[in-house]
C-alpha cells in the first residue's frame, strides 16, 4: 500500500501563490512517476501535471501551463506543485497519485493507472 500525503493548500486570493507538496512514506519515491490531478464540486477529476522518476519529463494540462510548475526532490521524498497566477477556477481538492508502470510523462498520464492516491488538499482561490 502507497501512502502518499499532500499538503500546501488553503485560501488565496486570484493572482496568488501556493505551493502543494507530495511526501511519501513507507516507500521510496525515486521509481515512480507523480501525476497530480483536481477534482471541483460538480465536476470530473481532471490531469493537472506530471512528473517522471528522474525528473526529465513532465507534462502540463493546457489550463495551467506557464503558470503551474512541477518539480521533484526525491532526496526529501517528495513532488511539489508551485502554482502561480491562481485563478478562481483552480479552486478543487488538489491529489497525488504515484506509479511505477511508467517511465515518462506522456499526454495520456491522466488515464495511467496508479498504484497510489493521496487524501487531498483543498485548494481555494477567491477574494
Amino acid at each position: 500500500q502507497l501512502h502518499l500525503v499532500e499538503s500546501g493548500g488553503g485560501l488565496v486570493q486570484p493572482g496568488g501563490s501556493l505551493r502543494l507538496s507530495c511526501a511519501a512514506s513507507g516507500f521510496t519515491l525515486d521509481y515512480y512517476i507523480i501525476g497530480w490531478f483536481r477534482q471541483a464540486p460538480g465536476k470530473e477529476r481532471e490531469g493537472v501535471s506530471c512528473i517522471s522518476s528522474r525528473g526529465g519529463s513532465t507534462n502540463y494540462a493546457d489550463s495551467v501551463k506557464g503558470r503551474f510548475t512541477i518539480s521533484r526532490d526525491n532526496a526529501k521524498n517528495t513532488v511539489y506543485l508551485q502554482m502561480n497566477s491562481l485563478k478562481p477556477e483552480d479552486t478543487a481538492v488538489y491529489y497525488c497519485a504515484a506509479s511505477q508502470r511508467y517511465r515518462a510523462c506522456g499526454s495520456s498520464y491522466e488515464r495511467y493507472t496508479y498504484e497510489g492516491w493521496g487524501q487531498g488538499t483543498q485548494v481555494t482561490v477567491s477574494s
